[in-house]
């Protein structure tokens, strides 16, 4: 049971979730699904455009809320998930030996600054040009995987570094044993990483359901509809509809998070 909603727990389904930044729990519900109902695929993002508190309006039927969310259970309806994450990694993995919460200390036996630093001085300018714009961590999802690649990260933003004591900051609970290697983001990645999802999505669809985040757009790209136009044209015209987020829920590794920065898209796929 969540906020008075039970999920099917031996039924499993797609589910469309909007959900107010402000009020509602995302990051909670979705770690609630991934472990009393694996298999549920949950598709969405956080509602964009209010300043704080009480700012939101949601519509569910004939009613308009202000807080919490709003969803739909899909039975009977195959969705394809897409997420794109729009980074790419550079230098080595590394495993976490010293972390606390959001705090990294450690990565692989010596502070994370100086392991920052050391990758740094070994990048090309173009590259220690995006570091400064801003670096972020990408989580591995399934740590027995033996080669890493596309989709085996879940990408988390670098919130700051203290140099008296070398340890990192990151938005989101790193645990040790976990593995982790630092990442960049740029338009030309974000662009060739959506197209690659894009061209290696085989299966027909009927229309798709496009959350793409705010950070994107102009802010990112030369142009502000470069995802929706992007995806239209995969689908070759076939209705495609979505919103600017404040945050995109998809699955990455089989389980549902709630991201940033991300093109999260839900293919509808014909029967």
């Amino acid at each position: 049971m969540f906020g008075g909603y039970r999920f099917e727990e031996t039924a499993p389904a797609a589910c469309l979730l909007i959900g107010d930044p402000f009020s509602f729990p995302t990051d909670l519900l979705l770690e609630h699904l991934n472990e009393r109902v694996p298999g549920t695929v949950v598709m969405g993002g956080m509602a964009s455009g209010g300043l704080g508190s009480g700012d939101t309006r949601l519509f569910l039927d004939d009613r308009v809320v202000d807080s919490g969310a709003v969803g739909a259970r899909v039975p009977g309806i195959r969705i394809r998930a897409l997420v794109s994450q729009g980074c790419r990694p550079i230098g080595n993995a590394y495993t976490v030996t010293r972390a606390e919460r959001g705090i990294v200390h450690e990565l692989g036996g010596q502070p994370a600054l100086e392991r920052l630093q050391e990758l740094v001085a070994t990048l090309t300018p173009q590259d220690r040009d995006l570091v400064g714009q801003g670096l972020h961590v990408g989580r591995v999802i399934d740590e027995y995987k033996a080669e890493l690649g596309r989709g085996d990260f879940l990408v988390r933003g670098i919130r700051g570094v203290d140099p008296e004591s070398g340890a990192m900051v990151v938005g989101d609970t790193i645990k040790v044993g976990e593995t982790i290697q630092f990442h960049v983001r740029d338009a030309a990645t974000a662009d060739e990483d959506l197209r690659t999802l894009l061209e290696c999505e085989a299966e027909p669809a009927a229309g798709a359901l496009l959350f793409t985040c705010n950070g994107r757009g102009s802010r990112l790209f030369s142009v502000p509809d470069h995802d929706a136009s992007l995806v239209s044209r995969k689908l070759g015209g076939l209705p495609l509809a979505g919103f600017n987020c404040a945050g995109e829920i998809g699955p990455i590794g089989g389980k549902n998070f709630l991201h940033g920065f991300t093109a999260s898209i839900a293919m509808l796929i014909d029967a």
